[in-house]
């Protein structure tokens, strides 16, 4: 229990950074446990919520990986991998999109609205508001990247304070769905609103230089110092494309883009509202 001393000290710590991000546009990709285990999910909800309340203009980016590989087991069709990304034929292309728009966006939503806030699902086709093109890879089937983000739709939504949930599926101009990996989508939708954060919910604390021990979190770094971290391969793995992901997004003017645990209860508010932080916060 905290003392009334310590709670004051907590809620002074918030103060400045309430005022500083008060009517500011935060992006967050929402994915891996935090999505999986629903008491996470509440309180990743209900801190959106929070957050929307304060004078802060969330936005919602979501995959959902493990319950589309569920429904394609009970479809009886293979999930197909190409270096960890799904390959991505007509008939899977059907369930994901089934998936993300119509069950894991509107559980979301649900929930949001559950905690009081006021939420909007959505997909990149809804409004054009995200236009694909191919990955260029063809052995990958429908798999995307951004072409272009329309904004119009989401600046509507986030005036009148909706908190806009956004399934990372898009559609081109012949109609053609593509899945595109939520990470991009977060950081271009980020980068097309000027937004003042990208965040990352993952499964790891952030960037570790031992990738074995948590203890070796690295809070706070640069452009710079992120590519030199990739070079010597401190960086590796499936960090590469996050940490990209964050570069393309800061380098396109977001002021700041995080890669934080959403396995820890609050990650949000404790990387957002004070002055420590949880995660690693990476920089022009």
């Amino acid at each position: 229990m905290l003392t009334n001393s310590e709670r004051v000290k907590v809620l002074s710590e918030a103060l400045p950074y309430i005022q500083q991000f008060s009517s500011r546009i935060i992006v967050i990709k929402y994915g891996g446990a935090a999505m999986k285990n629903q008491k996470l999910k509440d309180q990743v909800m209900s801190d959106l919520v929070f957050l929307s309340f304060i004078g802060l203009r969330p936005i919602l980016v979501h995959g959902g990986g493990p319950e589309i590989n569920s429904w394609l087991d009970r479809l009886k069709i293979l999930p197909k991998f190409d270096n960890g990304v799904r390959i991505t034929d007509q008939p899977t292309m059907d369930i994901v999109e089934m998936v993300l728009v119509g069950r894991v966006n509107k559980d979301l939503v649900a929930t949001i609205n559950k905690q009081g806030g006021k939420s909007v699902g959505l997909s990149g086709k809804d409004g054009l508001i995200i236009t694909p093109r191919p990955s260029g890879q063809a052995n990958l089937g429908f798999v995307g990247e951004v072409q272009n983000v329309d904004t119009k739709l989401l600046k509507i939504l986030i005036s009148n304070n909706y908190i806009p949930v956004i399934a990372s599926v898009a559609a081109d101009k012949e109609g053609q769905s593509y899945n595109i990996n939520a990470d991009t989508v977060a950081g271009e939708v980020a980068a097309a609103l000027n937004a003042e954060k990208l965040i990352l919910l993952t499964d790891t604390p952030g960037i570790l230089r031992n990738s074995l021990d948590p203890t070796t979190l690295i809070s706070h770094l640069n452009i710079q110092q992120a590519r030199d971290l990739t070079q010597t391969e401190v960086i590796s793995g499936g960090m590469i494309p996050k940490v990209n992901c964050c570069i393309r997004s800061l380098a396109q003017g977001v002021a700041s883009a995080h890669i934080l645990d959403g396995r820890i209860n609050h990650a949000l508010l404790l990387e957002i509202l004070t002055d420590q932080g949880i995660g690693s916060m990476l920089v022009v």
